[in-house]
């Protein structure tokens, strides 16, 4: 579980640095973004290693309920990272949600939870789920009113149901691979 706990703490330091220490990130110069990259990648090292190998108290299993509602939450979740797009115009979602990928973190690490109802998945979704409301908390609080951003041609929705239904296949084939069922129970 240490391994897990310093992947987050790892994860979060990594992605607030610039929000909570903006004079010590631009000190840092570009080299800097290349440290909070390789961060970023060891926190991911460090939290799939330090789950794999938790042990801990499991409250709920896997049920076909649960799968299906994880499932469809899932989609939803790689839908609102596929709206947010570039900075610009946005397909109609993206024109309604301030942090659509924040937002679409959020649907993934509850999906998650729904599925996996042991203490080491309450540590590391429990943990990356706060990570990202906390996000949206403190972007909104330094950053004010938001002008939502103009509506994209339709055109871009088609592009962006493709790109989900695509890394969802993705998904669920390394799901697959690693030996995780991702649909059915």
């Amino acid at each position: 579980m240490t391994l897990l706990i310093l992947g987050l703490i790892l994860w979060v330091a990594a992605h607030f640095l610039n929000r909570l220490a903006p004079d010590l990130r631009t000190r840092m110069g570009d080299p800097g973004k290349g440290m909070v990259a390789i961060a970023i990648i060891i926190s991911v090292v460090l939290m799939v290693l330090g789950y794999r190998s938790a042990d801990g108290a499991v409250f709920w299993g896997r049920s076909g309920g649960l799968v299906g509602i994880n499932n469809l939450l899932m989609i939803l979740a790689f839908y609102m990272y596929a709206v947010s797009g570039p900075k610009g115009a946005r397909v109609w979602v993206g024109t309604k949600v301030r942090h659509p990928q924040l937002v679409g973190f959020s649907i993934w690490a509850v999906a998650h939870l729904l599925v996996n109802g042991d203490v080491p998945s309450f540590v590391l979704f429990g943990g990356l789920l706060a990570w990202s409301l906390g996000s949206i908390v403190l972007i909104n609080a330094q950053e004010g009113a938001w002008t939502p951003p103009e509506q994209a041609p339709m055109k871009k929705e088609a592009v962006a149901v493709v790109i989900t239904l695509v890394v969802v296949a993705i998904v669920i084939a390394i799901h697959t691979w690693l030996g995780v069922t991702p649909v059915g129970e």
